[in-house]
C-alpha cells in the first residue's frame, strides 16, 4: 500500500519541478548564446558549486577557478544538454570532472593540513561550544576520507542528491556509489564515536 503524499511533500515536489523547468529554459537560452540567462545560472550555481568544491578540494584558491572553468563548459556545451538528467546533475558532473583535473594538476597533495582547516561554519550563526566541536570533528573526519567517498557523502548530505544522480555525476554505477557510501559511513562512525559520547 502506498503512503499518501502530504501537502508539504507535494509543495516541495512542485517547487523542485518548477526549478528544473526554469533551469532547462535557461540552458536552452544559453545554447542560443543568451548572456543574461548565463548570468542568472552562474549566480544560481556559484555558491552551491563553491560549497561542493570546498568539500572536494579544500583549496580556496582553486574553488573560484574551478567554478569559472565549469561554467565556461556550461556556456560552450549548453547545446549538448540532452535532458537525460537534471540540469543540476549535469552541472555538478562537469564541476566534478573539472575539479579532478585541477587536483591532478596540483604539485602538492590535496589531503594535507586538514587539522588547520576551519571549514564553512565560520559563516553560520553562532553555535554552542559542544555543537561547534562536533561540527569541527565532522569536518575533519570527512576530509580524511578518500576523495571518492568524500564526494559521495558531500553530494548526499550537503546537496541532497540520490544515489542515481550521484552515479550520473561521478560517471560510475549506482552500486559503486552505495559501496563508497557504506565504507564512508563505517569510517565516519568509528572516527566520530568519541565526539558523540562527549556531546
Amino acid at each position: 500500500m502506498f503512503k499518501k503524499m502530504g501537502a508539504s511533500e507535494k509543495s516541495d515536489l512542485s517547487r523542485s519541478s518548477d526549478i528544473e523547468i526554469r533551469e532547462v529554459q535557461l540552458i536552452s537560452l544559453i545554447a542560443k548564446e543568451d548572456r543574461s540567462a548565463f548570468e542568472v545560472l552562474y549566480r544560481t550555481y556559484f555558491s552551491r558549486l563553491a560549497r561542493f568544491l570546498d568539500k572536494m578540494t579544500r583549496n580556496t584558491q582553486l574553488i573560484e577557478e574551478i567554478v569559472n572553468d565549469t561554467m565556461l563548459v556550461v556556456w560552450q556545451k549548453a547545446h549538448t544538454f540532452n535532458h537525460t538528467s537534471k540540469v543540476s546533475t549535469w552541472i555538478f558532473a562537469i564541476a566534478y570532472r573539472q575539479a579532478l583535473k585541477a587536483i591532478n594538476a596540483l604539485d602538492e597533495p590535496v589531503d594535507s593540513d586538514f587539522e588547520s582547516h576551519e571549514g564553512d561554519f565560520k559563516y553560520e550563526p553562532e553555535y554552542s561550544l559542544s555543537n561547534t566541536q562536533l561540527q569541527n570533528d565532522v569536518s575533519r573526519a570527512l576530509h580524511t576520507l578518500p576523495l571518492e567517498q568524500r564526494v559521495v557523502v558531500s553530494l548526499t548530505y550537503y546537496h541532497e542528491m540520490g544515489y542515481k544522480e550521484i552515479a550520473e555525476t561521478m560517471e560510475c554505477p549506482v552500486n559503486t556509489v552505495k559501496t563508497r557510501m557504506f565504507h564512508a559511513r563505517q569510517r565516519l562512525r568509528i572516527m566520530l564515536s568519541g565526539s558523540k559520547e562527549e556531546t
